[in-house]
């Protein structure tokens, strides 16, 4: 399927994403996987009226060619953005900053798919949040690929380069 005729499909509360022109139908996330995500936004949204920006939480399109639009889960815009607002339908283009919190059943798009993704079409920096062990990867991008900066637990703090310090803590707090 392209991003054309994706798009045009019926408005659904599923989270839906096309994948290297499939049609991905996302499992509806376990209760700390949702936690994860709301502390994050609430995060991205407070760098937000710091710094300047927007953030977004899923389910929100992003497109990246005709064969990729995927739906992260958490998305911080910086004020000097190049990602575009498509009228108040979608994202065009890279968000500076995606989070994606693991789930067991998408992980594996997480890390793989989604990853390459992301790392092609410039996305400054990449969390990869894990719900079961507590742990935040931070790729960050540099000469066109993506470098890990770290693996941080709970109890540590990382300093992006995007929104500055975070304590992991933060993420996790139920």
């Amino acid at each position: 399927m392209t991003a054309t005729e994706f798009l045009q499909l019926p408005e659904t509360n599923l989270p839906v994403q096309l994948l290297d022109g499939e049609v991905v139908k996302m499992y509806t996330p376990e209760l700390p996987h949702q936690d994860i995500v709301g502390n994050t936004a609430v995060l991205f949204k407070r760098k937000a009226r710091e710094l300047g920006g927007k953030a977004y939480v899923a389910p929100v399109d992003v497109y990246f060619d005709e064969r990729n639009v995927p739906q992260p889960d958490v998305i911080w815009l910086a004020p000097d953005t190049k990602c575009e607002m498509v009228g108040t339908q979608r994202l065009s283009g890279a968000p500076d900053l995606i989070a994606e919190v693991l789930s067991p059943r998408t992980a594996s798009i997480d890390r793989k798919k989604k990853f390459r993704l992301y790392e092609k079409y410039g996305v400054r920096e990449y969390w990869l949040i894990d719900p079961r062990d507590q742990l935040v990867e931070v790729w960050q991008h540099e000469g066109g690929r993506f470098m890990l900066l770290d693996v941080y637990e709970v109890g540590e703090t990382f300093t992006s380069a995007l929104i500055g310090a975070v304590e992991v803590a933060v993420l996790f707090t139920s």
